[in-house]
């Protein structure tokens, strides 16, 4: 390792709920989690990125990586999908914005003696040029390192009304550096025409550099507020293995700020020098279906199809086929999403409306808005396969050592019947191991746990009947997971 080496603490906002990508992303499983370019996740992508970064003068650490209690689980599952790295989840017990995310990161990197350079990323974008993506983040961190904040433009390749933009100054410094102006808000297209033709503005990505106590200071500097309620919630944390948990009570009383707003947009022309590094590596923050259809693999005739599908006369169309055959005829610039348990279709041109949407879905307090019919949960997943009047059927994977919590149901019975695996079952006091094509009664009421003490995942296939078939119909006596209700 080089006496000069740059510590370096990558940063992974992993919050939101992408609702412009409903039906594929949903408050349970939202955008960042699912694979729309490549092979993994976008959230894996991210983390991936910035663990690539060293070189002979950066050194990188561990990746810190905000989230909230409801993602954690699917957070680790796919942690555990790529190569071996040092992680820590920082859990949000609301969204706050932003800024106090990246505040608890900061503080939870000096706490561990170090005042490292963080390099943040949201966990939903998409990068097509890694080498250039690289050279970029590791001209921001040598910048970074003189204690100067550093943020990330994106060269503008149309003019887009969807992002603020950045207007730079000066020439370019060593690392390809230059001063910052101001900042812009959201434009008009005709305003968002002039900024591109300037040359002088770029997209603000939401990626920035910068070293952890610089950051503590500006935020103190510029939001007091902010930067005191959020250390007293960190201060109060409960650490549990990979997991940090800010005080609840301490968290909700934040103010809810973004970084641009909080600290800044109030850098240029103060004591707190900021410059931005261009950046352009085929970036896109997958904000909408229309998006996700430009980063992929078109055919001769524009189109994207995922999944089984069949297509003719058809142009400019993205698909997404899950779970049948889609096909189309006659059709173009179409978005057509097909899940397990709702269809979108929609113009190309209109996807950004699909929150309009999800806010119908929400006002009718449907399930669709929340969770897929495949739900993940820590032990495994399950799957509604049908509901009808007093029954319901499940199936069920409990991944190989795992356990559901031990529990009893107030309103409904459950019949399982192990389709593959090794079950144990606790019923009552008695304790049986169930093989393939054996099965077994929980009486309503009953205390109970579903256990897999086999090498291999067990499925099993679960009717439940009775009057409410809710999934807040548990009450938990032990848990492995830490959870106190239904998650």
């Amino acid at each position: 390792m080089s006496k000069t080496s740059i510590n370096i603490k990558p940063v992974i906002l992993c919050g939101g709920s992408g609702t412009r990508l409903w039906p594929l992303s949903r408050t349970g499983f939202p955008k960042q989690f699912l694979v729309l370019s490549g092979t993994n996740s976008l959230f894996q992508q991210a983390v991936d990125r910035l663990n690539q970064l060293s070189t002979a003068d950066i050194t990188v650490g561990e990746t810190l990586i905000v989230t909230n209690e409801e993602h954690r689980f699917l957070v680790l599952d796919q942690l555990r999908e790529l190569s071996q790295l040092s992680a820590s989840l920082l859990l949000e017990p609301v969204g706050r914005n932003t800024a106090p995310a990246l505040t608890l990161a900061a503080l939870q990197a000096i706490a561990c003696g170090d005042d490292p350079i963080l390099v943040v990323t949201p966990a939903d974008q998409t990068v097509q040029n890694g080498a250039a993506f690289t050279e970029a983040l590791q001209n921001s961190i040598r910048v970074a390192a003189s204690g100067v904040i550093v943020i990330l433009g994106i060269k503008p390749n149309k003019p887009e009304t969807g992002f603020g933009y950045i207007k730079r100054e000066g020439a370019a410094g060593l690392h390809n550096e230059y001063g910052v102006a101001q900042f812009a808000e959201k434009p008009g297209y005709e305003i968002a025409q002039i900024y591109c033709a300037s040359g002088d503005y770029s997209w603000n990505s939401g990626m920035f550099v910068v070293r952890a106590s610089v950051w503590l200071k500006a935020l103190k500097h510029f939001r007091a507020d902010i930067f005191e309620s959020t250390s007293n919630a960190f201060v109060n944390s409960v650490r549990d293995n990979l997991f940090v948990r800010p005080d609840s009570a301490l968290f909700a009383n934040i103010p809810s700020e973004s970084v641009d707003y909080a600290v800044m947009e109030k850098c240029p022309g103060s004591e707190f020098p900021i410059k931005m590094v261009s950046l352009d590596a085929g970036w896109n923050d997958l904000g909408a279906w229309d998006a996700v259809w430009q980063v992929g693999e078109q055919d001769a005739n524009g189109n994207v199809s995922n999944g089984d599908t069949i297509i003719e006369s058809t142009s400019n169309t993205l698909i997404n086929a899950s779970h049948r055959l889609v096909s189309t005829v006659g059709v173009n610039n179409l978005v057509i999403i097909e899940t397990a348990d709702a269809v979108l279709v929609a113009d190309r041109y209109m996807s950004q409306d699909v929150k309009k949407i999800v806010n119908q879905l929400e006002s009718q307090k449907r399930e669709e808005r929340i969770l897929h019919r495949k739900v993940s949960r820590p032990w495994g997943w399950y799957d509604t396969i049908d509901v009808g009047e007093r029954f319901k059927v499940k199936r069920i994977q409990v991944n190989p050592g795992a356990s559901l919590s031990l529990q009893k149901h107030t309103k409904r019975a459950e019949h399982w019947v192990v389709v593959t695996g090794t079950a144990e079952v606790t019923c009552g006091d008695k304790v049986i191991t169930l093989h393939e094509n054996e099965s077994t009664y929980i009486p309503l009421g009953e205390t109970h746990r579903l256990a897999n003490i086999g090498s291999m995942p067990l499925e099993i296939i679960e009717v439940q009947s009775g009057a409410y078939l809710g999934e807040d119909d548990i009450i938990r006596f032990d848990d492995s997971y830490g959870r106190n209700k239904v998650n």
